[in-house]
């Protein structure tokens, strides 16, 4: 074979595009498939929060009548039968905390801080919301509570990520969420906590 057909022929091959569309998909494929299944799991997390969510409102107006203390664990089979028909290893926690008015949920009780130090202490003077006999930085009292009073029900959903391939870009492998709704008791009776006051330690 002469010179000059051995250039031709590298000339030839150096212009051949043929299976360059292979070798350049080779190269983004994988970051592609990162990338989707990213996206993929974050609408997953994203209906299984809108599902989670529906599915406590629906418990929680069922909680408000009277007589729903007794009915409570059929109560929160609702929420998981709903959440497992969708996502079938989720395990769910279930905590309803009750409050006089809807402006205490999650507050502290108020107390009289006569040193200025921000800290209940030193015999000062604090309204015992929730009649435990100590100062607490939630005034919430644990349960359905009774009669008007409001009720802060959370539900917390832990499942497998159903994309495993999350785990290359550093996701954990299970995801952990939370919804949370207020509601007011109906009135069937008169509220039954009375805060009192206290002296902190």
């Amino acid at each position: 074979m002469a010179i000059g057909d051995g250039r031709r022929r590298l000339r030839g091959l150096a212009r051949d595009r043929s299976g360059v569309s292979a070798v350049e998909f080779a190269l983004i494929a994988p970051a592609l498939m990162v990338t989707l299944m990213g996206l993929f799991d974050m609408a997953y997390t994203m209906y299984a929060q809108t599902m989670l969510q529906g599915s406590l409102q629906q418990a929680a107006r069922a909680s408000t009548i009277e007589g729903a203390a007794t009915t409570l664990g059929s109560i929160d089979s609702i929420v998981s039968t709903s959440v497992h028909r969708v996502i079938p290893r989720a395990t769910l926690t279930f905590v309803r905390k009750s409050y006089t008015n809807f402006g205490d949920v999650n507050m502290p009780e108020d107390f009289t801080d006569a040193d200025g130090d921000g800290v209940c202490d030193n015999g000062e003077a604090f309204e015992d919301a929730n009649g435990n006999g100590t100062w607490d930085r939630d005034r919430g009292v644990a349960g359905l509570g009774g009669a008007r009073d409001a009720v802060l029900y959370t539900v917390t959903m832990t499942y497998p990520r159903a994309f495993p391939m999350t785990s290359l870009i550093g996701l954990s492998p299970n995801v952990t969420t939370a919804a949370a709704t207020v509601l007011r008791n109906q009135p069937y009776t008169d509220q039954k906590i009375v805060a009192t006051v206290g002296n902190c330690t």
